[in-house]
């Protein structure tokens, strides 16, 4: 019975791969391998599935079915030709030259097989050819390289080229192969920084992609010695270095989205140790002495990259929890450093917030109560382990770390004041007399103001002392923070003109101190950039930023500063310029709820006479006259944690602003805003991706894509475009990315062919159903350019669809624009196949009355698509062409081809009588004489 059902299970295969169902063939022929154990009937099973294989590109399978045909059946040709098929898709073109040899040895006279053999041969000379230039070539630059008396110039196109050859798979083999692991590593130990460099960029080009080579690679140069490269007070060495491991982490976590098969994938059973070990090393990099703050910033940037989860939908948070275990005291140490303290660490302007935002990633990761409970307690001792009556430095880093989770973890941070003597210190050391100590509490009192719940614990208790702190000191730093949390308190009822902390007038005070030290060019950039903070919270309240953006000096010099290396800065910026353009989301007010509140005397929240549109819009030309796009792109590339999701949103809602007016794209797309976008509508978090895909769909809709998107980023804008076109998002986000899609499909096939494989056909095809008019001419106008697309133009082929109906109904619309989309498509499909002009005839009965209507149009456009359809079938087939000629369409095509042809008519007077001559050539009428 086995063996009978395994023969119908084989012609059932057989059934399902005629019919193209490959997934189903392949199941049929693996259930019937199970059920028989006759020789040749196995072969014949192993031989369809590879069949199958090759037909859904899994290469590995199908070269191994072949093999299993041919080992019961050496001399089994399809099974050779299969297998010889499969090789040349993995790259083995040797196996597979000696398979299809074999194959014409058999069938000499096979056409197929001596083609096949050809080809073999030509590519596999190609590839000895390449490989031996390819082993010259990095021979040669190791011995420039490694030659003290070779020229400068020539070292550095040597270095240069070795880079470039560690880049592609050939050169990498190659330099691997060639010792040249070794060689590189004696490029590391010239010590000059220039051949260094060279060899560590030539290694991560190496390791990229490639799971088995990055594992040699890390073993060889050995963890131990890449981190002491980091730790240099070198940043571009230190960034390099850090790219290095990196590329060397995305290898053995599969993080590189490689596919790795065969002898490779056996190469390396297990990489979680050496991941464990890259963890542990880092680590320890963050409380070294020896390491720069350069290092130590790259170590926190691989952490923070690689540790916590990406999607929390992954169950698995081992890595986190890992760290916890083994490294959060270390990361709290750096949050706790003290730059004018003797033992601190070396740091930059960045690792502190680098550090924070670690713990925040860190404590975001955590799954259940029980791991916050112990993250907490950690944190708790720590800090309660640092107090210390008689060590006034200890207690002063206690209120530091403090003050660090505060700008991480919030909510911990919150917990973490309450613990008794914390609130107590931050007192004490605002009354020191020891500035360091002052300027500590001052920061920890303005981080621990955020919510406003704890903002009003402050204002009671906290603004009578830092009003003090701030008329009695002198040091410039303790009083702009002092005044940073004067800000933070005054602006704690937000937008809401009603609800104000301070007297009238205060806050513009207050902003106008801040905007004095934000021009001083004599203040070091750290402190400066809590002015910025102080305009972040000062600016909530609409007459503040009505002044700022009148005051170009303050704005462009709050711009430099979003240029330099100091990237804590960013979201202070960003929130700022957010408030500038009132791109916040702003709660519906609901008329019926207003009278309810007041009738029950609740607070209603009001709008400030200034946050009204003309003010904003005024606002936006300000900010774009003084710079603020290329600010933006700046900030935008800082490849650094502390640009995290949250903070590309608000970038994104700022860029949505400035993009509202079409006057002002072009401004935008000149200093590279359209470039800045595109990262932004693929990370960060959904509201921002949306926010940035609009601004994007904005740019795309008016701009030249060959200008506003250069070289190859224009393919990335497609994908943002397509996830806009979803029923969720409102009118105009959907009606724009239609636009936007409708430039770029004008552009070239490549595109379009971009556009069809992001699946964004059938979101067009929805929207050229909507009642909206705009939303239905959109659609249709993008439709007419997809079509001229191959794989656009299979579908409207397909059997069982109403495609082709749609677009002969759209085109007997009422709409002008509608009609005329409609017949550019209809147009160009019926010029391109036959078949689709005796299908137009077929899908609705209204087709020739349609067809007259688009002949006899009175918008010149719409009668030329409709005069080159009736051109097309006629052109199409006899019969059809009769049909056409005993109907009225050619009195209308008679009376058009007699007119006059004046400039603008002249294509629709000759259209109509190619048509005449196209009927005379059938013989159905006879010229005039």
């Amino acid at each position: 019975m086995t063996e009978t059902e395994a023969v119908q299970l084989k012609e059932e295969g057989n059934r399902h791969f005629q019919l193209q169902d490959y997934k189903a063939a392949t199941k049929s022929y693996s259930q019937a391998l199970k059920l028989t154990k006759d020789k040749a009937l196995l072969a014949t099973l192993y031989r369809n599935r590879a069949a199958c294989g090759l037909k859904t590109e899994n290469y590995v399978q199908a070269a191994s079915d072949a093999s299993r045909a041919i080992d019961i059946n050496s001399s089994d040709i399809k099974a050779l030709y299969r297998r010889c098929q499969a090789l040349e898709h993995l790259g083995k073109l040797d196996q597979a030259f000696k398979d299809v040899q074999r194959c014409a040895t058999l069938e000499p006279r096979n056409q197929n097989f001596q083609e096949t053999l050809r080809r073999l041969n030509i590519s596999i000379q190609e590839k000895l050819r390449v490989q031996f230039s390819t082993d010259s070539r990095v021979q040669k630059m190791f011995e420039i390289l490694l030659d003290g008396n070779s020229e400068a110039d020539k070292l550095e196109k040597a270095a240069n080229n070795l880079i470039v050859l560690g880049r592609e798979e050939a050169g990498a083999e190659r330099i691997f192969q060639n010792n040249g692991v070794a060689l590189l590593l004696q490029l590391v130990d010239t010590k000059r920084p220039e051949l260094v460099l060279a060899a560590v960029r030539t290694l991560s080009g190496m390791c990229s992609g490639h799971r088995a080579r990055a594992t040699a690679i890390l073993h060889a140069v050995r963890i131990d010695r890449i981190c002491s490269l980091m730790a240099v007070e070198n940043q571009e060495m230190s960034l390099a270095v850090c790219n290095l491991l990196q590329a060397i982490i995305d290898a053995l976590s599969g993080e590189d989205k490689q596919e790795h098969r065969g002898k490779e994938e056996a190469l390396v059973l297990d990489t979680k140790k050496d991941l464990k070990q890259i963890t542990n090393h880092l680590l320890d990099m963050l409380v070294s002495k020896k390491v720069s703050g350069q290092g130590r910033d790259q170590a926190l940037n691989l952490l923070n990259k690689n540790v916590p989860r990406k999607d929390l939908a992954i169950q698995d948070n081992s890595r986190t929890i890992y760290v916890v275990d083994n490294g959060l005291r270390k990361i709290l140490k750096v949050v706790g450093q003290v730059p004018d303290l003797p033992s601190c660490l070396p740091l930059t302007d960045n690792t502190r917030m680098l550090a924070s935002v670690l713990i925040n990633k860190l404590y975001d990761d955590l799954r259940c109560d029980p791991e916050r409970d112990h993250f907490r307690k950690i944190c708790e001792e720590y800090i309660t382990g640092k107090f210390d009556p008689q060590d006034m430095d200890k207690n002063v880093i206690a209120i530091q770390t403090v003050s660090g989770i505060l700008q991480g973890p919030f909510d911990l941070g919150n917990q973490l004041l309450g613990l008794k003597g914390v609130m107590e210190m931050m007192v004490a050391l605002c009354g020191s007399e020891r500035e360091t100590d002052q300027l500590v509490a001052v920061e920890a009192l303005v981080h621990a103001s955020t919510k406003l719940s704890r903002a009003t614990f402050i204002i009671t208790n906290g603004v009578s002392l830092l009003k003090e702190i701030y008329k009695t000191t002198k040091n410039e730093k303790i009083k702009i923070r002092t005044l940073v949390g004067l800000c933070k308190l005054g602006s704690a009822g937000g937008t809401d003109y009603g609800l104000r902390q301070f007297a009238e007038g205060s806050t513009e005070k207050l902003a106008k101190q801040c905007r004095k030290w934000l021009c001083n060019a004599s203040i070091d950039t750290r402190t400066r950039r809590w002015a910025v903070e102080g305009l972040a919270y000062l600016t909530l309240d609409a007459d503040v930023k009505d002044d700022f953006v009148q005051d170009i000096p303050a704005l462009q010099a709050m711009f430099e500063l979003a240029k330099t290396p100091d990237k804590t800065i960013l979201y202070s910026v960003a929130t700022t310029l957010v408030n500038c353009t009132n791109s916040y989301d702003v709660k519906e007010v609901i008329p019926e709820l207003v009278q309810l509140a007041k009738f029950s005397k609740q607070h209603v929240p009001e709008e400030h006479p200034k946050d009204k549109k003309d003010f904003v819009d005024m606002r936006v030309k300000r900010l774009l006259k003084a710079g603020v796009i290329s600010a933006l792109a700046c900030m935008v590339k800082a490849d650094n944690a502390i640009l995290t999701d949250q903070t590309k949103e608000l970038l994104a809602r700022v860029f949505l602003a400035l993009c509202d007016n079409p006057k002002d794209r072009g401004t935008i797309v000149a200093q590279g805003g359209g470039k800045a976008l595109i990262p932004l509508a693929l990370e960060g978090t959904d509201v921002g991706k949306v926010k940035a895909a609009h601004a994007l769909a904005k740019i795309a809709a008016v701009s030249n894509p060959d200008i506003a998107f250069p070289g190859e980023r224009v393919y990335e804008v497609v994908r943002p475009l397509v996830r806009l076109l979803d029923t969720e998002r409102d009118g105009l986000q959907n009606y724009e990315a239609l636009l936007g899609l409708t430039n770029l499909s004008g552009r070239s096939d490549k595109l379009r062919q971009k556009i069809f494989k992001e699946k964004a056909l059938p979101d067009i095809e929805n929207y050229m159903f909507e009642n909206h008019d705009q939303l239905r001419q959109a659609a249709t106008e993008c439709m007419c350019n997809m079509v001229v697309n191959k794989e656009v133009q299979e579908r409207f082929l397909a059997d069982g669809n109403d495609r082709l109906k749609l677009v002969v109904l759209l085109c007997g619309e009422d709409d002008d624009k509608v009609q005329n989309a409609a017949a550019g498509a209809l147009a160009m499909l019926t010029a391109a196949h036959k078949k689709l002009c005796l299908k137009m005839t077929q899908v609705t009965t209204q087709w020739l009355e349609i067809l007259q209507r688009l002949c006899l149009h009175d918008c010149t456009s719409v009668q030329h698509r409709g005069l080159v359809i009736a051109y097309n079938l006629l052109a199409a087939d006899a019969e059809l062409a009769k049909k056409l000629v005993e109907s009225e369409l050619l009195e209308i095509l008679t009376v058009v081809g007699k007119q006059e042809p004046d400039e603008k008519r002249a294509a629709v007077v000759q259209t109509a009588r190619e048509c005449l001559i196209k009927c005379m050539e059938y013989g159905f009428i006879k010229p005039a004489s």
